[in-house]
């Protein structure tokens, strides 16, 4: 599915969504949960040729592959939490999602920690 062909359909739900809004509120936000796990699923080709290209980069580079594992997570892990956050708001629950927002701020931290840790130690390294 090309871009065009989900911009159509992003803008026919939000027309749904917005009509769904004052008789069945509930249908709306399944609605654009439904939505946003098409548009996910009809990009699943083009994601893992985006992985299997920053793989084959990583090898030739000979960089450590958990560099690229850890960086690929948190970038999963900012798409999920704003997904989440999003679908949140769609249902008027700002403070939900503020909460993800900050759980998956923390888990990035978390995982970017050990890599901090070796920029900042090859830094010192470099220092006399």
């Amino acid at each position: 599915m090309g871009i065009i062909q989900i911009a159509a359909l992003g803008l026919l739900t939000a027309a749904f969504i917005i009509f769904l809004k004052e008789t069945r509120p509930e249908m709306a936000v399944i609605l654009s949960l439904a939505l946003g796990i098409l548009i996910f699923l009809s990009l699943l080709t083009y994601i893992s040729d985006i992985l299997r290209a920053l793989e084959e980069l990583t090898l030739k580079a000979d960089v450590n592959i958990v560099y690229l594992n850890t960086l690929l997570r948190i970038m999963g892990i900012a798409y999920i939490a704003e997904f989440s956050a999003q679908i949140c708001r769609d249902a008027g629950e700002g403070a939900t999602a503020s909460k993800i927002e900050f759980a998956g701020k923390v888990f990035i931290l978390v995982l970017a920690l050990p890599l901090i840790m070796v920029v900042l130690e090859t830094i010192m390294g470099l220092i006399p």
